[in-house]
């Protein structure tokens, strides 16, 4: 059963959550419908909700992801809501993944200047390894003082940055639009899924566990488990594998997997658990469960359109075991 208060047509705006209000209606609702604590759980399921924000899920915002339909991440939202509701006696803990970022972060407009001394047009600019070293586009020396860091320094890190990339068979470093800025509306939750949110871990007593990514500025971070780049030129550490969510998913009965984009952030993370599962112990990938009407490709009309990456991405995950799934399924079916 869904609440009352839910409304399909407001997952598309931004609105403050009535929390008081949602709080008493959630134990009222646990009361009703007879819904335990998720201490009582026998079989612990984890929600991984990746960068449901504003930023990525609002029409209008600086990186809707509206898929080939146009309107994908609403579409979405509105499945993944509807499935927390209907399934709220079985999520034991939503994690949400908060894509958090800065303004001079080595993948916006101001890291980067060409020759002519301009800006790399976002969403549009694709930075190869021969472009940093051509120099076709440079660091713009005045983020330097920012940063904490030598002019040179920065130079030779964005040559090594790049070769990684490359080397490791990753997409080239996009240059996006200032999205997910620390502070700014775009960062917040997409109002209606915080609400749903709230609203189980009011009625489950169970606390949203939050998992902040990417506010390390020479680093991309598309997935929540590990950033793109782990050392600098020198070999130093630049950022760290996330560790201990690795080892709290992998100690859940299941792990469901929804957000955006399907392309990138959805993808990347669910790559990277592919891969610590593998190495401890594949039989595990069973227990992962991919929403996929849940989650929409990158696609910017006339530019990029990552759809078929997207697809032969979650075709890979399945041949390994994982299991894809639609928020219509109960999860009560799956064991």
């Amino acid at each position: 059963m869904i609440p009352e208060f839910f409304d399909r047509a407001s997952v598309s705006s931004v609105w403050r959550v009535p929390y008081q209000q949602r709080a008493v209606e959630a134990e009222q609702w646990a009361k009703q419908h007879g819904i335990s604590p998720a201490s009582d759980d026998r079989v612990r399921v984890c929600l991984l909700a990746i960068d449901v924000q504003n930023t990525f899920c609002i029409p209008d915002f600086e990186l809707f992801v509206g898929g080939r339909s146009g309107t994908g991440a609403v579409e979405d939202n509105i499945r993944l809501c509807e499935f927390i509701y209907r399934n709220l006696g079985s999520i034991t803990e939503i994690a949400p993944t908060m894509d958090t970022h800065t303004a001079m972060q080595i993948f916006h407009p101001i890291f980067w200047l060409n020759e002519a001394g301009e800006h790399p047009i976002p969403a549009a600019t694709l930075i190869s390894f021969e472009d940093v070293q051509k120099g076709v586009w440079r660091v713009n020396p005045a983020v330097a003082f920012s940063l904490k860091a030598d002019y040179d320094t920065l130079n030779n890190h964005a040559l090594h940055y790049t070769k990684q990339l490359t080397d490791e068979g990753k997409y080239p470093l996009t240059v996006w639009p200032y999205h997910s800025m620390l502070g700014g509306i775009g960062h917040a939750l997409v109002s209606a899924f915080e609400e749903a949110a709230f609203f189980h871990c009011i009625a489950r007593k169970s606390q949203t566990n939050f998992e902040i990514k990417g506010n390390q500025p020479l680093t991309e971070n598309y997935s929540v488990l590990r950033p793109e780049v782990l050392t600098t030129v020198g070999g130093e550490l630049l950022a760290q594998k996330n560790s201990q969510l690795i080892d709290k998913l992998l100690k859940f009965d299941a792990v469901i997997i929804a957000g955006q984009a399907k392309s990138h952030c959805v993808a990347w993370t669910i790559d990277d658990l592919l891969t610590e599962i593998q190495a401890y112990d594949s039989s595990l990938t069973r227990k992962v469960y991919l929403l996929e009407d849940c989650t929409s490709p990158v696609v910017v009309p006339g530019v990029v359109d990552f759809t078929e990456q997207a697809d032969q991405a979650y075709a890979r995950f399945a041949a390994a075991g994982m299991r894809l799934v639609k928020s219509t399924d109960a999860i009560a079916d799956w064991f």
